[in-house]
């Protein structure tokens, strides 16, 4: 990070998503068919806990957004391997939207049906927002810092570059981080529907002129960051770097993007300030791309803004994997780094036909081969929330 001080490695990857299980497995979806009328929200329909829990009973006193945090973590880490420096110098940083919302709901539930003396003890602890990173933590004996970033559908990427800068700022050696979320409960599905966010076709179609809203995802995606210099000292396999990142805010409308994107101009503007670059080094955008008529319509504006028009190769995966909110920006990191490991950009599921008020080249049909290099990844939340973060090669 550009006058940050210590460089940012990334040694460790772990994904669990709707299109996939793992990190390749999550590949292998993104290069496959879209949501395609699938309705309001795609899930993780095979889940298995097992692994990760020593019982099924322990299991159950843990909500779905943090099960996924634990596995997300335990393959990023089996990837980078022990770590070789002190536990309270490890930080623990994840981004959700709601937290354990699931829990709530059924508990609410319980009480009405039930009364009070029926509800859960285990209620606090697996609602809070914080539990996947606190339950990261204490999995692993992480003792430096350990927060959470909730700021809506920005929540990834914030806490990813949060991550980033402890260590490019010598406040930690390495720091677990990434995004959770698993939110698709029917009230919430009934909220989001009702303010018309939700696809009404039930297919999100980034960009696309047909687009009508997008489709609710969940899942997670952990990342293990070190400082460089102690990353290559231990031999690790450096898989990508944080170059740098920015977060503004809209401070227009809660659920709106400011006009033009202008919230988003700023963003990704001191983003390319901060990781040292200019528009001209970026090589591939991962955009926001809901699927909704607002959303869509800032953000490339906002690219066209920064880039020019048609200059940098455009992808949304949420026609994949939905919009998975709090944990957005993490799965679409993973997408990233996993497009460097491959050498492809992954096409713009289910988007046919570009809307032609659009000067942008977003990536349609096919996987694009490419030649990796800098790659800034957007995220917008309500409560006009914006997020940037600038990606790297390993090398």
């Amino acid at each position: 990070m550009q006058g940050q001080g210590r460089r940012v490695a990334i040694t460790g990857l772990g994904v669990v998503a709707p299109c996939g299980l793992g990190k390749e497995a999550y590949w292998n979806g993104l290069l496959g068919p879209g949501l395609d009328g699938v309705g309001r929200l795609t899930e993780i329909t095979d889940w298995d806990s097992s692994p990760y829990y020593e019982s099924p009973k322990v299991a159950r006193r843990a909500d779905g957004v943090e099960q996924y945090a634990i596995a997300a973590a335990a393959e990023a880490l089996e990837q980078s391997g022990e770590l070789s420096v002190d536990p309270s110098r490890i930080g623990t940083i994840f981004g959700t939207g709601v937290g354990g919302i699931h829990t709530l709901e059924e508990q609410i539930t319980v009480r009405i049906d039930k009364g009070e003396r029926r509800v859960s003890p285990f209620l606090v602890p697996m609602m809070m927002a914080n539990a996947p990173g606190a339950a990261v933590s204490m999995r692993h004996g992480f003792q430096g810092p350990c927060e959470t970033i909730v700021t809506a559908c920005a929540a990834g990427t914030h806490a990813l570059t949060y991550a980033a800068r402890l260590i490019a700022w010598g406040l930690a050696d390495a720091v677990i981080g990434g995004g959770s979320e698993h939110a698709g409960t029917i009230t919430a599905l009934a909220g989001f529907g009702n303010m018309t966010a939700l696809s009404s076709s039930g297919t999100s179609r980034p960009f696309d002129t047909d687009r009508d809203g997008f489709v609710m995802g969940e899942g997670a995606a952990a990342f293990v960051l070190e400082e460089w210099d102690t990353a290559v000292a231990r031999g690790a396999t450096i898989i990508g770097e944080i170059m740098g990142g920015a977060s503004t805010a809209d401070a227009h409308h809660i659920t709106a993007p400011s006009p033009g994107g202008v919230g988003a101009i700023s963003c990704m503007r001191q983003a390319l300030d901060d990781a040292g670059i200019s528009p001209a080094d970026v090589k591939q955008i991962n955009a926001h791309g809901t699927s909704t008529p607002l959303n869509d319509a800032a953000e490339a504006a906002a690219i066209t803004d920064v880039f020019g028009a048609g200059s940098v190769p455009v992808v949304s995966t949420k026609g994949v994997t939905g919009h998975a909110l709090g944990a957005a920006g993490a799965l679409e990191a993973a997408a990233v780094l996993l497009s460097f490991e491959h050498g492809l950009i992954p096409p713009t599921a289910n988007t046919k036909v570009l809307d032609d008020e659009m000067q942008i080249d977003v990536v349609i049909g096919e996987p694009r081969e490419w030649t990796p290099g800098p790659t800034i990844s957007n995220n917008f939340g309500f409560g006009g929330h914006n997020g940037t973060i600038v990606l790297g090669p390993a090398g």
